[in-house]
């Protein structure tokens, strides 16, 4: 048996970040800015020069001060504001100017004193961050002066702040890069402090054994996986295995199993012309009508659906299953 000494930092090796868009919005007071639903996106706010007020429903108001990171990983509504009460505009409203098909430059505001951001809006391409974006809480806040090891944020948004400046050339790979790191710091550090990272599947993941047939899953997930053969993983008796799983986690240990394999499949469906016949022996199904049937029991459309969203330009897309 191949003892996992880490689980969570497994896990979040797993993690997979794709930026749908980056944005450097250069404002000057009074401005408002109201940002629309972005569901299954996450938001990165890094505020470079001057300051803003960002609001959420539910949510107490927060200033943001210049050389802090917010990470808003449920793609909610939210608000910036110059100053309390500045009406606010729709964001798509507002004219932008695209430097390419990622990123663009947003000019804005009244004229007086100036903010300058830096706005990402990324997705998890991964089982695992399903999982881990769910326990989030709404806002995530660091402060690189504030933070007592936060050397490496200071640094990082200093880089941010100098790139943006200028847009020399390669820098919005240099953005990119640095806001899927700024990410997964910014996740690290809650992990670390937070007392609800300690609950539901990262308290699994921390679990001595339970963390183990956990990560057993992780790394091979198209085995024949059983609930003895995870408890054997775990070095538990059958009962009790199934009986701490379902407590750690929220739900037994196979219908874990089956929900971690529909979405790995669900990704690499996205980015990959493999046969449905081998996708499906390679996460664990014995026919490839078994594994469409659980993948639109899952998701509600057929695999080949999924692939053909993914690869627009396909011309083979009404293959096996779609």
């Amino acid at each position: 048996m191949v003892v996992a000494t880490d689980p969570l930092g497994e896990a979040l090796h797993l993690l997979r970040l794709t930026g749908t868009l980056y944005c450097r919005a250069e404002l000057t007071a009074p401005w408002g800015i109201a940002v629309p639903a972005l569901p299954g996106e996450l938001a990165l706010v890094v505020v470079t020069a001057g300051g803003c007020e960002l609001e959420i429903d539910g949510e107490p108001p927060r200033h943001l001060a210049a050389g802090t990171l917010t990470l808003l990983p449920h793609g909610t509504p939210h608000r910036f504001r110059s100053a309390p009460g500045v009406p606010v505009a729709p964001l798509f409203d507002l004219p932008v100017e695209p430097v390419s098909e990622r990123y663009e430059l947003l000019t804005y505001g009244g004229g007086g004193s100036r903010t300058q951001v830096t706005y990402g809006v990324l997705r998890f391409d991964h089982a695992a961050g399903d999982r881990l974006v769910a326990q989030l809480p709404a806002v995530l806040h660091l402060d690189s002066w504030e933070e007592p090891d936060a050397g490496w944020l200071h640094s990082s948004l200093q880089l941010i702040a100098r790139e943006a400046q200028t847009l020399r050339p390669g820098g919005e790979t240099v953005l990119t890069r640095l806001a899927d790191i700024l990410v997964i710091q910014a996740i690290r550090a809650w992990l670390g402090a937070a007392p609800e990272a300690r609950q539901g599947w990262l308290a699994a993941l921390r679990d001595d054994q339970v963390g183990r047939a956990l990560a057993a899953v992780h790394r091979s997930p198209g085995r024949e996986w059983s609930v003895v053969t995870l408890a054997r993983e775990a070095g538990m008796s059958r009962s009790a295995f199934a009986a701490r799983f379902t407590d750690l986690v929220g739900e037994p240990a196979m219908q874990y199993v089956s929900q971690w394999r529909m979405r790995l499949a669900h990704a690499h469906l996205r980015e990959s012309d493999e046969p449905l016949s081998a996708v499906a022996r390679r996460y664990g199904y014995l026919s490839e009508a078994a594994f469409c049937r659980a993948f639109k029991r899952t998701f509600g459309v057929p695999p080949g659906r999924v692939r053909e969203a993914g690869n627009p330009f396909r011309s083979d897309a009404a293959e096996n299953g779609s």
